[in-house]
């Protein structure tokens, strides 16, 4: 049965019949062998701050990297530190794989998330903030303007600002505001001139409103002041006749984890927008203040907020440096990273000058892998669905839709195929978090437009990206696929780095017609050839290959394991990894986030590797190698190795196998995997280490500059050719 399951997987032969993983289990692993997930996540997000605190950066990508901090951090309170909570009321199980309480691991998180936000305002009040002003754009306070200056913006605040606002008062008539999650406001305390009675009152900060208002222009050098600074200085005009004694900024955060039973509803869609309606009223979860704030105001605050002392956040500064992300477009290229457009993939591009490539012919000469955003997605992807919407010999279009734009080309080349009378399917992804407003919007969009709309299995997500074309050639049939690491979004496209695979493969095209044909009906059950699919096989087939690995080098085979994902937590897999450094196979894991494996520990990992890489570009391709006695086997695809990806999502891994495409995966593993590279390591307790510097005092090799040199460079040479 065993050895089936391998050949229906494309993982084995007939010589796997007495395959068994169960002998794999037996060696005894310590208890405190994993990670905790929730505190590797906060070093990822440290990690991100490290990026803006390095001078060696230009500016605004510095700015930038504090409002991806910011944003980073909100989210993870919405929807981890929230569950996390959500779990505790309820009485739920809450997962930990570190041998602590909740409460214990919520009380970590706490403290590092404390010390996180003060490191994280003290390197914009100390060292992004002035390097901005040393380049010519400056964040004022009110209070260093000059007389004209503050008149202007007057004037400004009467035109623009004065006409949304909408302060709240607090008193017997008036009760405690709803406070909206993660919306900018101020607390006011003021006195009635008449009564000599002190009141409270809230004015919320209009987000539709630009954070940093322009005080003057001159040539490169700008002056901004904070859009809640202006409003504090005009309070006066708010409340008339009442004495102003103090206001302080606050911010809250909510509960915005969605949680639906599937199969207790009968219309999802109808259930989910419920759900986002009662998203906006979720338990407060984090209050964060300025750190001036007296104590009567946030006494007040934490009495009608609900919110306990620990939940409280006092930080030095501006509030919500999200705002950052406006200053961080300037358009400075000097203060920026250089310039970089993707090139077109060598197999995709035209062969005259200023001509149109066949995008199916271009297929048919052999796979082709392309790298985002080095090579461009809308020379390759995006021109894929084009054409195959145009081409009368196209008959159907099947497509997984997990994250993209309403005004997205895709969207709109499977509207237009549908309109040219052709067969389109469209599986949207409703739940993907914090899209799925937008989801809906488009969804029935692509419904009226005549699209087959379905949103997939009941439990689980579509987190797959495929994408499969049927063309009618010379009487026959013919399937042209792609599978992706990344989401079918062409504005994450030009930051995420990802791989995609196009092939012309009669069993990738079979495998996704099955898939395709399962996912729109009711279960993911068949077995695939070229592909890994979960929730049913993905972890078995890995679990396998990395088993074949041990065993390789327990029998003196060549040998050896390298990973890229997002997040590894799965403990199944870690155990699985850890066995196989008992071996002796080389282990070397890429990770961008959460890591819950402990690498070098003796006796069990010594082993294993494991660096992550942040840049200008997200890290978030999906690779699996594994060196097979000599016979590589490599997977792209979009799943990370976390209990949800595994067993709880439509995952799909697809085998590379062109000589070509398997040694430029090689060569940008060896690079990131270098000491000459710039990256950070992790130790056995956790801590990850920057190494950014040689020996020799000069900058190590930037794995992202490196690769867009590589791609141009080949691009020339295919020119000069």
């Amino acid at each position: 049965m065993i050895g089936n399951e391998l050949l229906d997987a494309g993982l084995g032969d007939a010589d796997d019949d007495d395959f068994d993983l169960s002998e794999a289990f037996d060696s005894q692993l310590p208890d405190n062998r994993y990670l905790d997930r929730e505190l590797s996540w906060l070093a990822f997000n440290q990690r991100v701050l490290e990026l803006a605190e390095d001078p060696a950066l230009p500016v605004l990508e510095r700015a930038n990297f504090l409002a991806i901090f910011a944003s980073n951090l909100d989210e993870f309170f919405m929807v981890r530190v929230a569950g996390l909570k959500r779990r505790i009321l309820t009485g739920l199980a809450v997962p930990t794989n570190v041998g602590r309480s909740p409460q214990e691991v919520l009380a970590d998180i706490s403290a590092d998330a404390h010390a996180l936000q003060l490191r994280h305002a003290d390197a914009w009040t100390t060292q992004v903030r002035p390097a901005l002003a040393d380049a010519g754009i400056e964040v004022m306070s009110w209070d260093a303007l000059e007389d004209d200056e503050r008149a202007r913006l007057s004037e400004y605040f009467q035109a623009q600002v004065f006409p949304v606002l909408m302060p709240l008062a607090v008193d017997p008539a008036h009760p405690f505001p709803y406070i909206s999650g993660l919306s900018l406001n101020l607390a006011i305390r003021i006195r009635n001139a008449r009564t000599g009675r002190q009141e409270f009152a809230r004015l919320k900060v209009p987000p539709m409103l630009p954070r940093f208002v322009d005080v003057s222009r001159h040539g490169d050098t700008v002056r901004y002041l904070p859009l809640e600074e202006l409003i504090a200085n005009h309070l006066g005009d708010l409340f008339p006749g009442m004495e102003i004694l103090d206001h302080h900024a606050f911010r809250l955060t909510r509960n915005e984890d969605v949680v639906i039973e599937e199969d207790e509803t009968e219309n999802l869609i109808q259930a989910l927008e419920a759900e986002l309606l009662r998203r906006r009223f979720g338990p407060p979860i984090r209050l964060e203040v300025g750190d001036d704030m007296d104590d009567l105001t946030l006494d007040l605050l934490i009495s009608e907020l609900d919110i306990t002392a620990a939940e409280v956040y006092r930080l030095p500064g501006a509030l919500d440096l999200r705002g950052l992300f406006d200053l961080a477009k300037i358009d400075r290229p000097e203060l920026h990273f250089p310039a970089h457009v993707p090139t077109t993939a060598l197999a995709f591009q035209p062969p005259e000058q200023n001509g149109r490539s066949d995008i199916f012919a271009a297929i048919r000469k052999g796979d082709v892998l392309v790298h985002h955003p080095y090579e461009s997605f809308a020379t390759s992807v995006q021109a894929f669905l084009e054409q195959a919407a145009r081409d009368p010999h196209v008959l159907a279009i099947k497509q997984t839709l997990y994250r993209t734009s309403g005004d997205s080309p895709i969207v709109q080349a499977l509207i237009d195929a549908a309109e040219a009378g052709k067969q389109v399917l469209a599986l949207v992804e409703v739940k993907a978090r914090f899209d799925e407003a937008a989801n809906i919007v488009w969804a029935r969009k692509l419904e009226k437009a005549g699209v087959h709309v379905v949103y997939g299995l009941v439990g689980l997500k579509t987190h797959c990206k495929l994408a499969l074309v049927i063309r009618e050639e010379d009487g026959m049939l013919r399937s042209y696929s792609h599978i992706g690491t990344g989401n079918y979004n062409p504005k994450t496209s030009r930051i995420y780095e990802d791989f995609g695979l196009f092939t012309k493969d009669e069993q990738v095209g079979k495998d996704l017609t099955r898939l395709f044909n399962e996912l729109s009906g009711y279960a993911i059950e068949k077995k695939f050839k070229r592909l890994l699919v979960a929730p049913l096989h993905l972890r078995k087939g890995l679990l396998r290959l990395i088993e074949k690995e041990r065993r390789n080098a327990a029998a003196g085979k060549p040998s050896g394991i390298r990973i890229k994902v997002n997040s590894m937590v799965d403990e199944q897999i870690i155990d699985a990894l850890y066995r196989a450094s008992q071996a002796g196979v080389p282990v070397e894991v890429w990770v961008r986030g959460i890591c819950s494996l402990r690498p070098g520990v003796e006796g069990m990992s010594e082993h294993i590797v494991v660096r992550s890489i942040l840049g200008r570009y997200l890290e978030h391709s999906r690779i699996f190698m594994f060196a097979n006695d000599g016979d590589p086997q490599v997977y792209i695809g979009s799943a990370d190795m976390m209990h949800r990806n595994l067993d709880r999502r439509v995952e799909a891994l697809v085998r590379v196998v062109a000589p070509a495409h398997l040694k430029e995966i090689t060569d940008l593993f060896d690079v990131a995997m270098s000491d000459g590279t710039s990256s950070w390591w992790l130790g056995p307790e956790g801590e990850w280490t920057r190494h950014s510097i040689g020996e020799d005092g000069k900058p190590l090799i930037d794995i992202q500059e490196r690769t867009i040199n590589a791609v141009q460079r080949r691009r020339r040479a295919r020119a000069v050719r």
